[in-house]
């Protein structure tokens, strides 16, 4: 697998946003907008799967209205002409929170979760696969738009409620116990830092990770560390007093040598939202940070099984993890 087999996300893209989807829906892509609703006079605002970057044909209208006590309206626009809507009378979301949106292509609908718990469900009126584009209007503002395709999504799918407690060989010698700590849904998708979740099944080659957040203001350094029971595989740590991105490993107890190169500037910023992507290969770990390649990094603990903590610490916001 390589960055290019899924789409990149879109990052701290400008509302009013509209942007393409590459080879268009299909059945099983999960699409995950991340963001803040904002603190205004204005009282909505929507996302729309669509056909091209004109709004005369809306698959999917999702359009929350902070009015009359709250609601959501869906509804689809066929050559500029709306349909009947359809009204859920609750609202998820709160005026100044963050929120996550998650919907998932079906073959009769799509499927809606906010804030990780099932919200709605739309019965598809027209074709989904004339959909190529997504757009996001009205009073809120994005962290980033990412995209999931059916074989990933259906991969990093594991059991809400499953605790398995094992111990692994990690390398020769060299022992990992892990208690794996199962993985937590939050109705608030501002994780509480430090952010500790098990990565069902442990690493292998194509297996992805995507942490997003914000970096603070006042940010000296963060850090996401890919564990194998006390030790660190994969030690990621932004340091904005050094402008520099540190990667290491740790074995019982003492770090190896640390890679600082970049072939470009730091793409890390404060106060800025990010995304950073990790896909384990067979013989490295790529990173790619808000949609570019960055570095490879080579294992130095080699049973990749065996990696199978994650943890998120230090200056941010964290607001979405994908394992």
């Amino acid at each position: 697998m390589n960055f290019g087999s899924v789409q990149p996300p879109f990052v701290n893209p400008i509302v009013p946003f509209t942007g393409s989807i590459q080879g268009g829906l299909q059945e099983g892509l999960q699409v995950t907008v991340n963001g803040i609703v904002h603190q205004s006079s204005a009282t909505r605002f929507a996302v729309n799967f669509q056909t091209g970057f004109s709004d005369q044909d809306i698959a999917f209208h999702f359009n929350p209205r902070f009015e009359e006590g709250g609601y959501v309206v869906c509804n689809t626009k066929q050559k500029g002409s709306w349909g009947a809507e359809e009204r859920k009378m609750q609202m998820p979301l709160q005026k100044g929170n963050p929120f996550e949106l998650r919907f998932l292509v079906q073959s009769m609908e799509f499927q809606v979760m906010v804030n990780g718990n099932l919200f709605t469900q739309y019965s598809h009126r027209v074709p989904f696969h004339r959909v190529d584009a997504i757009s996001v209007t009205g009073a809120v503002g994005l962290t980033n738009i990412s995209f999931q395709s059916p074989v990933s999504w259906q991969a990093n799918a594991a059991p809400m409620t499953q605790t398995v407690i094992h111990t692994i060989q990690s390398a020769p010698g060299h022992m990992c116990s892990n208690p794996v700590i199962p993985p937590v849904m939050y109705t608030n998708p501002t994780y509480p830092i430090p952010y500790f979740t098990a990565i069902p099944g442990g690493l292998y080659p194509s297996k992805s990770i995507t942490v997003s957040g914000t970096v603070l203001s006042s940010a000296q350094r963060f850090h996401i560390n890919l564990r194998c029971g006390s030790d660190i595989a994969f030690h990621l740590n932004p340091r904005f007093n050094e402008n520099a991105v540190v990667r290491n490993t740790q074995i019982s107890g003492s770090w190896g040598p640390e890679e600082r190169g970049l072939p470009q500037a730091m793409p890390f910023s404060r106060g800025q939202g990010f995304l950073v992507w990790i896909i384990c290969e067979g013989h490295c770990f790529k990173v790619a940070v808000n949609g570019q390649h960055l570095f490879d990094y080579y294992h130095r603990l080699k049973n990749l099984p065996a990696i199978n903590n994650l943890e998120v610490g230090g200056d941010i916001q964290l607001t979405h993890v994908q394992t």
